[in-house]
């Protein structure tokens, strides 16, 4: 089997072109993992007078993208450290970003709604939520079955708690996608 990365799993800039980022936006990448795969391509379309947001739980994770931003001389990426399933403990403002994705995070925790909640609270109203999810289907890889988010339980659950459906996509072969926006 051929070696699996966030390159060969999705296109990401297709994935952000759902999105609309423009340039002068303050967007987030919820969750940004390792490499911050998407916080690099946000940070070129958002320019140097936009703000990305590269958080997440692990601070060796976020030393990591704060060197590369630096070495790539990227000052619009800022790195925040935070447990997204605890709501108001992001340091982002309130109401504050055009958009925000979590990638692959939901399927990680028992407090799906929590994380929602906080996505949701630092969102404008109008502002853009993308969210990126296994699909239901019995995969050579990826998370077992029983962890992976349901589409149409994601749908339903996302519009109780203020947000409503744009566009569902396919986000890979092994993806689906939401584009969501903060009512």
């Amino acid at each position: 089997m051929p070696e699996i990365n966030k390159t060969t799993l999705f296109n990401i800039n297709d994935i952000l072109r759902r999105l609309g980022t423009e340039e002068r936006q303050h967007v987030a990448e919820l969750g940004c993992g390792n490499f911050g795969f998407f916080v690099f391509p946000l940070a070129r379309l958002v320019g140097r007078q936009g703000k990305v947001y590269a958080v997440d739980i692990l601070q060796s994770t976020l030393v990591e993208i704060k060197r590369e931003a630096t070495k790539n001389n990227l000052p619009q990426i800022h790195t925040i450290w935070s447990n997204l399933e605890i709501f108001k403990a992001t340091k982002i403002e309130t109401n504050s970003l055009d958009g925000a994705l979590l990638v692959n995070i939901l399927h990680q925790s028992e407090h799906k709604i929590e994380i929602l909640r906080e996505a949701i609270r630092l969102l404008k109203r109008g502002g853009r939520l993308m969210i990126v999810e296994w699909k239901n289907s019995d995969l050579p890889f990826g998370p077992a079955l029983e962890k992976r988010v349901r589409l149409e339980s994601l749908k339903n659950a996302v519009t109780k708690i203020g947000l409503q459906v744009q566009e569902e996509f396919e986000a890979g072969p092994y993806h689906y996608g939401l584009i969501l926006t903060k009512l």
